[in-house]
Formats: structure tokens, sequence, C-alpha cells
């Protein structure tokens, strides 16, 4: 009889035992699942580094997105486009002339669709030393190629090329721009993909995992593009600086108008 009490008892206390071994590991594994949803999932994603902001002491920004200076590859670049747009190798006013007609229209345009100022100098660049249509099919002072002129609502075809339209072809130019800006978050990013293309920009990013224009390889003429802008930013604003005689720094527009 008490051999088989004992026999219980002990029946009892292992009965007891793996009970709490069981709520144990119950226990245990709720918890790793409590922690393993409460941790956040870890995503993978690029951080943007291109902006620099402009500084008092940064002498060369576009768009207030300024140049990393002490970069001596930047550098290099940058005073070869400076060379390039001074009055040795330019030869002639004509930019400066350009710039007086032109920026007074171009101007306002971009301040009503909240577009940085400094993009007025892309059609000196694209378009300030020669005319006409391009071999590619770009015409006007913003080299809008014919689909996306049409795009943004301006007429090409049948005797009609609005391109050639200063006010018109800037006012889509601020359109396509301010598109791109919102895809890149980064003004010199959107004035790169508007010499090149968002689609090849973006790719470019992508298999470089890198959306630091400065730091990106990039075709011959996208690489130089926003070198080129600066570099015409600074002959425009500083031209006895670069050479050019008698000319004045131009100032903006004041009047601010409505545009369709």
């Amino acid at each position: 009889m008490i051999k088989k009490e004992m026999i219980k008892k002990h029946l009892l206390t292992c009965s007891v035992m793996l009970v709490l071994v069981l709520i144990s590991k119950l226990n245990i594994f709720s918890t790793t699942i409590a922690e393993t949803v409460a941790k956040p999932t870890e995503l993978s994603h690029r951080n943007s580094n291109f902006i620099f902001i402009k500084s008092a002491s940064a002498a060369f920004n576009f768009a207030d997105e300024a140049l990393p200076v002490n970069d001596a590859r930047v550098n290099r670049k940058l005073n070869k486009s400076l060379r390039q747009h001074d009055f040795k190798a330019v030869q002639s006013n004509i930019l400066h002339r350009k710039a007086e007609k032109l920026f007074p229209i171009i101007e306002p345009i971009l301040k009503f669709y909240g577009i940085p100022d400094d993009f007025k100098y892309i059609p000196l660049v694209e378009s300030g030393l020669k005319e006409g249509v391009s071999p590619k099919g770009a015409n006007g002072l913003w080299q809008f190629m014919p689909g996306t002129a049409r795009t943004y609502g301006l007429k090409v075809g049948h005797g009609v090329d609005e391109r050639l339209n200063v006010r018109k072809s800037t006012i889509a130019a601020c359109k396509y721009i301010k598109e791109l800006y919102g895809e890149f978050n980064s003004w010199t990013l959107a004035a790169a993909a508007y010499n090149n293309g968002s689609i090849k920009l973006e790719r470019a990013i992508n298999k470089q995992n890198e959306d630091n224009y400065f730091r990106m390889s990039l075709n011959r003429e996208t690489g130089s593009y926003i070198y080129k802008l600066i570099a015409m930013k600074a002959v425009i604003e500083q031209p006895a600086k670069y050479g050019y005689k008698n000319n004045s720094v131009i100032t903006p527009a004041p009047q601010l108008l409505a545009f369709n």
C-alpha cells in the first residue's frame, strides 16, 4: 500500500514538472514571437547625400545646393567649365546680350511656378551660342524634343512650333522641371534629368547606388551639365571677373504675372 502511494506521488510530481516545463516552453516561444513582431523590418534604402546646403563660404552653388569644393575632382571639372565660358574662350558678349533680353521674361515665370531662379541659365547652356534644330530634333530655347513639347502643352507640327515661343516654352519647361524635382527631391538632379532624361538618370542612380550628382559617373554631356550651369551663372553675375567688359549684373524682373 505504501509502495502504491509512493508511486502515485512520484507520478503526480512528474506530471506537475512536465506541465511546468511545457508552460515554460510556451512562454519562451510566445516571447520570441512577440519580440519578432515588435521588431520593425529593416529596409535597405539609399540615404540621400546629394545636397550640400549653400553657406556663406560656398562660392559656387546651383539652386542653393552647393558644390563640395573640397573635392579635387569637382574642383577640376568646375575650373575647366569656368575656363570654357570666360571671355577668352567665348570671344563674344552674346551670352550677356541674350540674358538681358530673355531673363525679364523667364524670371517671373520661374518664380510663379516655384522653380529656383538658377534654372534661367538652362536656355543659355542649351542654346546660348547656337540657333535652330539640333541633330536629334530638339528646338527652341529649352531644347524640347517634339514629343516632350506636346506632353507639356506645346503645339508642334502643321506649320506651328511653340517651342520657339519664349513665354509658352518656359511655362512648359517649368511644368517639366517640377515633375523632375518631385521625382528626385533635388534641384541639382532635376537639372541633370532635364538634360539626360529621368529614366536614364534613375537607372544610373540604382546601378551605382549613388544619388550624389558630384560623385556619380555619367555620360560626358550630363556629367558636365551642372558645372556648365554654375559656370554660366558665374560669368553672367560677375562678368568682369571672367573677362567680360561693360556688362552689369542682371537683376530679376519685379513683376509676378499669372500664367495658365
